[in-house]
């Protein structure tokens, strides 16, 4: 095993010790920056189905996402509401999140869909697509890491 290896097996087994010190502005700011994440939720037959998909996030690290009803992701989450994404997959830092994902309706999806609709100034015309809905996850758990040297630290934080 190479140094480097060995050096980024040893971050990623090693949890910050200020995990209960997560800087939460900076993971919102991390993932705020992020357009595409990878999304993880369970078929019927309890095998993970991902998927590429464009985010917004809220300050209190809220993930929002639209989907068609005859995707895969829309009936999984609506069965087992349970999912888990990856943010970041393009440099040494990335954001784990998992949580729970609720559909949204009338007033609370016109409020999501402004901090959606921000980020993804197309989405307004998303809205003509047969079975277009948007859904929310709320964290759970939440797992920034960083890998870079100088700056290398792993912070866990449960909500």
């Amino acid at each position: 095993m190479t140094a480097e290896k060995a050096e980024r097996q040893d971050a990623a087994e090693a949890v910050s010790e200020k995990e209960n010190e997560m800087d939460v502005a900076e993971v919102f700011q991390f993932m705020n920056r992020e357009s595409l994440a990878a999304l993880t939720t369970v078929g019927d037959n309890g095998q993970p189905q991902a998927a590429v998909m464009g985010f917004a996030v809220t300050r209190e690290r809220e993930i929002i996402f639209g989907t068609v009803k005859t995707s895969r992701k829309y009936a999984n989450s609506k069965k087992n509401p349970r999912v888990a994404w990856v943010i970041g997959c393009t440099t040494e830092v990335a954001v784990q999140h998992e949580g729970s994902a609720r559909e949204l309706e009338e007033e609370e999806l016109a409020r999501y869909q402004q901090t959606y609709f921000a980020k993804f100034t197309d989405g307004p015309e998303r809205l003509t697509w047969p079975g277009i809905t948007y859904f929310v996850v709320r964290p759970k758990w939440v797992r920034y890491c960083d890998y870079n040297p100088g700056t290398r630290r792993i912070e866990e934080k449960a909500f």
